[in-house]
């Protein structure tokens, strides 16, 4: 069965900066998706950007445009936070005003069945603290498909997604008990991989240490991993990143790998029969993370240079 178009009576939470092109194609699903409840979030330009100001005053341009009954929130930054400052201060302020909600930034582009499939979920799940959040993204391929409309994983997506105030009270930004959980071999007990343990201990030391990207979500998968808490993952994916340019602050570079297309969530939904992470997929999400061996990137060159020889 196909999804119904119903008025969507949980909250959601968008995130702009400076990309106008992107921010009217997913604020257009939002708006079709007409939420009862709209937090907008705005980070601020930087002075020494050329255009940037223009391009800020563009996107708030746009996602003040609603024109359905909605109660709106806004959040617009004077100032520019940067991704992590603003992501965390954003989410704080939202969860003061909302118990649970869909988030969506402004390069993530979500099928419509993803905002029933979010509000289902955030509903069946509300009272159950072992599930962290819901996740749009089926980043594994096709090759592997689960039977269920989701699985559970311990390490999920956050190209949209949704949770709720008492989840996101949890979050910790400073890592504070990495050195004794690392001690503890913490990552040894969760992953059987030894590369993924390695690529996870460098970067939550890097985040620990105050030496790691401007980002928020590396802290929030340790939020999650040192709960021992899960994450509903779609059977399809249902966001596509559509951020994969010179715009971007983190996704600059095209990644085959991650520019997957949205598709459709089937209704009524097929639940698991357990609370089981599923390993062979967590397994075939973190060898897609890991990064590329030389010959590997010799080989995707080579086949580009043919793909593009044959046009």
């Amino acid at each position: 069965m196909s999804v119904l178009v119903q008025p969507l009576r949980t909250p959601v939470a968008f995130f702009v900066f400076r990309r106008p092109e992107t921010t009217r194609q997913v604020f257009d699903a939002i708006s079709k998706a007409r939420p009862a409840k709209l937090a907008l979030i705005a980070d601020g330009p930087r002075p020494d950007r050329e255009g940037e100001a223009e391009a800020c005053r563009q996107v708030r341009e746009i996602i003040t445009r609603v024109d359905w009954p909605c109660d709106v929130f806004q959040n617009f930054s004077v100032v520019n936070l940067g991704c992590r400052e603003r992501m965390i201060t954003g989410l704080n302020w939202v969860f003061s005003l909302v118990e649970e909600a869909i988030i969506l930034e402004d390069d993530c582009l979500p099928d419509p069945s993803f905002f029933p499939f979010c509000q289902e979920l955030l509903e069946r799940y509300r009272d159950d603290d072992r599930i962290a959040y819901i996740s749009g993204d089926y980043l594994v391929g096709q090759s592997l498909r689960p039977a269920d409309s989701y699985y559970f994983s311990q390490i999920g997506g956050i190209w949209g997604w949704a949770t709720w105030r008492s989840e996101w009270r949890r979050y910790d930004r400073q890592l504070n008990d990495w050195p004794k959980l690392r001690e503890q071999h913490m990552l040894q007990q969760i992953f059987d991989e030894p590369k993924a343990v390695k690529l996870w201990t460098h970067i939550f030391d890097a985040m620990y240490d105050k030496k790691g990207p401007d980002t928020w979500d590396y802290q929030w998968l340790y939020t999650n991993l040192k709960n021992n808490s899960l994450t509903v993952v779609p059977s399809v994916n249902l966001v596509a990143n559509i951020g994969f340019a010179q715009g971007a602050t983190h996704t600059t570079e095209a990644d085959s790998r991650f520019m997957l297309p949205a598709y459709t969530m089937k209704f009524p939904l097929k639940h698991p029969s357990s609370f089981t992470p599923s390993r062979s997929l967590d397994r075939r999400r973190i060898q897609d993370m890991l990064p590329q061996s030389k010959l590997q990137r010799i080989f995707k060159r080579v086949q580009s240079l043919f793909a593009h020889s044959s046009v």
